[in-house]
């Protein structure tokens, strides 16, 4: 220490400061002892740790999502996804049936009961499903079929009414009653068949053991029911015939139900898309575009819905084959996806990508080689033209692109109260297309181990033998891979 550092005044020490103790060490270097300095807010010293960890958060989620995008697994690993409520406020709300629909039904039925059939064959019978959903609102959604035999027999009355009689077990009959909203002109009787009774017997006392058309789709342990109690059971074809071309040719209120059906479906598969990610499984889509299809409001009547998704060579098998792939970023996306309302079913089939992926040329080629066949078919629509017509333009457009042999399936089939229903798109089907008949437009091109591309929409045959899409009033068919 010199004599001018002798001469220095030490400043005096006050509780605001660090305080500093001088001592002498032999190498005559000052040694500094810091006291830590008292704060009045005790968590004062994590405020900068939240603020860095809040700011590298922010920083990353905008890092990854500028670089990596909305579709990658990096992103979406912690989504909350929405309950999807919204879609069902899209605007093509439609209303059930009004009654006056299942009048003129039973009206036309009365007419080819008594005109149509055998002379002696006044009744037709039928289990719950679409023909007695179709004229007497008795469906599978509403009642389940199993070994007791629930019945509805529809008999021609005067005036071409008809006489609903329900044959039911007796233990049931107040929920029949309460579950069964059968619109009618004239009277709905229930017949009550107990535990220890044989029901055929039982309605063969009711109405008497007369000559009977049953529905075609009535179960075989039910026909030998009724035969066994005195019935007689009569082929019909020219009758069932008549009553099935009756639900082929929907109605303009049909038309509107099928049609927000099939308009939903797609509004569902758009928003899914758009929430999807590479890296994602097949079930993880499958759960979340089940969730959309319900909050739209499909599969509510008790119907349901279903859900087929296939990522890359998935998709090689027309219907899957149970694997649950992970999406990568050449692979495309195969949505084929339907749901009831008020009875009546939509399908649609949607094969894309998401932004940012990588697809193969020889993929993407395909792709529009589909999608050429779908528009022509549905471009070959015209009065007079055969199912077997439809097919074969959409199969032509295929087979010119040398892939002929991958297209393995009919064209489309009938759709309505029944996913799959008469008629139907195929070679060797040569009734002409009639207005009202409603079909899905469906080819594809399946090459297992590799890939299988397929869209589909379903038409209307109009009043002037034109094909129009059900689909017209959110976009209508694809566009490209990347616009669904």
């Amino acid at each position: 220490m010199t004599d001018k550092d002798e001469k220095r005044p030490i400043p005096e020490l006050t509780s605001e400061h660090a305080e500093v103790e001088m001592t002498k060490s032999e190498s005559t270097k000052p040694e500094t002892t810091l006291k830590r300095p008292s704060y009045s807010n005790p968590y004062g010293r994590y405020n900068l740790l939240v603020v860095f960890v809040v700011t590298y958060c922010l920083t990353y989620v905008g890092f990854g999502y500028h670089f990596y995008g909305p579709h990658t697994l990096w992103f979406h690993s912690t989504r909350i996804l929405p309950s999807f409520k919204y879609l069902a406020k899209y605007n093509c709300q439609v209303e059930p049936l009004p009654p006056s629909e299942f009048y003129h039904r039973q009206e036309r039925l009365s007419e080819i009961l008594q005109y149509q059939a055998h002379p002696q064959s006044t009744s037709y019978i039928l289990e719950p499903g679409a023909n007695a959903g179709y004229f007497a609102n008795v469906s599978l959604a509403s009642w389940r079929r199993s070994e007791r035999p629930l019945l509805v027999v529809l008999s021609p009355l005067p005036n071409n009414k008809l006489s609903i009689r329900v044959l039911t077990p007796k233990f049931e009959s107040s929920r029949a009653k309460a579950v069964f909203r059968i619109p009618s002109e004239a009277s709905v009787e229930f017949i009550e068949w107990a535990e220890d009774e044989d029901p055929y017997s039982v309605l063969a006392r009711a109405v008497g053991p007369e000559r009977v058309i049953v529905d075609d789709d009535m179960r075989q342990f039910v026909v030998e029911g009724l035969r066994g109690a005195g019935f007689r059971i009569a082929t019909q074809r020219h009758a069932l015939s008549a009553i099935r071309q009756l639900r082929e040719r929907k109605t303009e209120k049909e038309i509107e139900i099928m049609k927000c059906a099939n308009e939903l479906t797609l509004v569902a598969l758009k928003d899914v898309r758009d929430r999807m990610w590479i890296g994602m499984t097949e079930s993880q889509a499958r759960s979340i575009i089940g969730k959309a299809l319900l909050g739209a409001g499909l599969g509510k009547d008790g119907g349901g819905i279903f859900t087929t998704v296939q990522f890359g060579k998935s998709a090689g098998l027309p219907h899957g084959g149970g694997e649950d792939r992970t999406l990568t970023k050449s692979d495309l996306i195969t949505f084929d996806l339907g749901g009831s309302l008020h009875g009546y079913w939509s399908d649609v089939t949607r094969t894309f990508a998401l932004p940012g992926s990588t697809i193969p040329s020889s993929h993407l080629e395909i792709w529009f080689t589909v999608a050429r066949a779908q528009k022509a078919a549905f471009n070959a629509v015209k009065k007079g033209a055969r199912g077997s017509d439809i097919d074969a333009a959409a199969r032509r457009v295929i087979e010119a692109a040398g892939k002929g042999k991958y297209f393995t399936h009919r064209l489309g089939h009938g759709i309505g109260m029944e996913l799959h229903e008469s008629p139907y798109l195929r070679g060797g089907n040569d009734v002409p297309l009639a207005s009202g008949n409603t079909f899905s437009d469906e080819p594809g091109i399946y090459i297992e181990g590799e890939l299988g591309i397929r869209l589909e929409d379903c038409f209307v045959v109009d009043e002037n033998g034109k094909a129009r899409l059900l689909t017209e009033g959110v976009g209508g068919a694809a566009k490209t891979p990347w616009l669904p």
